[in-house]
């Protein structure tokens, strides 16, 4: 008899994506209650500058920018990137410190491929980013998990990080702010993290791709940068999707040290070889001179902020656990109901499209995501009137 082939289990155990598991459910709403207000995939419910779209169009119309570029990233916005963020850090951050990577779940996925061999462990906050969780499945690294609650904001505590390292783990993966629950992470526990790792030899990564959307009056994110030798514990990832509108365009970065970024290059060039050309190009010119239009977004989505949290004040059965840079973190008001059940419900009978807590850790049945930024003000305020007497 004939043996069938069969298929990776590591990739067999990857669970169905959930942006498009939850937006199947939109055709299951018949309007009744107005148009779908949809919270579920994070992304600027704003389109790009027009200036963006001008530039990425003359660089796509370029044959100069159809061909291969370097594996790390093309030189002028490597300079560009370095140059903003040292800026930004208040630290001499190098070009050469840069790789840029499309998108930053790529960035995730060749780091943790420098990092870590499969049957190690990588540290990950609960609530976890659902692609952050899977990536290390189909890798064969073992996640760990660094439980958070509510009654913290969901920040992990100190001693939670300290005893992963204890058990074991070479990488530390911290989200600030974070995604799902939007926690900032203070200064001061972002600076103890990167302490707790050096002195166990393991690796921090801070995935940053929200940092532009902390609050106006925020400060620095941290002060690592300033760290001599942050080069040996340090990995920072930032994705341009959020700040410059162009997630269908895959562009993120890494800035690590010199010899990761060598790392990556091997690891990047047997998966893509390089990053999208004409963004890269569109970039170099939009970070130094759209600097107004983003913070004027910024503002934006401290507004749409705002309108959260007085969408959800003395909203009966609802508690907004937590808040901050695109997303909100909610409890839902069906006790020990599965959050799958509640939002597939939500969005049938309300209108109301959000990712289940569940898809960001099974205990996490009481919870929803809302990503708030994809959403204008009056629908963030129309949010009171569909949520209210919901039930199962």
């Amino acid at each position: 008899m004939t043996k069938l082939a069969e298929l990776n289990p590591l990739a067999l155990a990857i669970p169905a994506p959930p942006v498009p598991t939850v937006g199947a459910w939109r055709r299951n709403y018949d309007g009744r209650r107005g148009p779908l207000i949809d919270l579920s995939q994070a992304v600027p419910g704003y389109p790009p500058h027009a200036q963006m779209l001008e530039w990425l169009g003359e660089a796509a119309a370029t044959a100069a920018y159809a061909g291969y570029g370097a594996i790390e990233g093309d030189d002028e916005l490597r300079a560009v990137y370095a140059v903003h963020q040292s800026a930004l850090y208040g630290a001499g951050i190098d070009a050469k410190n840069v790789h840029i990577t499309a998108g930053c779940n790529q960035a995730f996925v060749a780091v943790v491929m420098a990092l870590a061999q499969a049957g190690e462990g990588v540290a990950l906050t609960v609530p976890f980013y659902f692609n952050h969780e899977s990536s290390l499945g189909m890798l064969g690294v073992k996640p760990v998990l660094i439980e958070t609650t509510a009654e913290n904001g969901f920040v992990p505590e100190l001693r939670a990080i300290e005893a992963a390292l204890e058990a074991g783990v070479k990488v530390v993966s911290l989200i600030t702010p974070n995604n799902p629950t939007g926690a900032v992470y203070p200064p001061e526990l972002i600076a103890s993290a990167f302490d707790a790792c050096r002195e166990h030899g393991a690796w921090l990564i801070l995935d940053e791709t929200y940092r532009d959307f902390l609050a106006p009056e925020a400060s620095v994110p941290h002060r690592l940068f300033e760290r001599q030798d942050w080069e040996k514990t340090l990995i920072s990832l930032y994705s341009f999707s959020k700040s410059f509108c162009i997630p269908g365009h895959r562009m993120g970065a890494v800035t690590a040290g010199e010899h990761v970024v060598r790392a990556l290059a091997g690891i990047v060039d047997n998966l893509q070889i390089c990053s999208p050309r004409p963004p890269q190009a569109a970039l170099a010119k939009a970070i130094p001179a759209l600097v107004d239009w983003r913070e004027a977004n910024r503002v934006e989505i401290a507004l749409r902020a705002e309108a959260m949290a007085q969408s959800f004040s003395d909203l009966e059965g609802w508690q907004l656990a937590s808040l901050g840079a695109y997303f909100a973190f909610v409890r839902h008001p069906v006790a020990g109901r599965s959050s799958v059940d509640v939002a597939e419900a939500l969005a049938r009978d309300r209108g109301v499209l959000v990712i289940p807590g569940e898809f960001f850790g099974a205990d996490q049945k009481d919870y929803l995501r809302f990503a708030f930024a994809n959403a204008g003000i009056e629908g963030i305020r129309a949010l009171r009137e569909r949520l209210e007497g919901f039930s199962l």
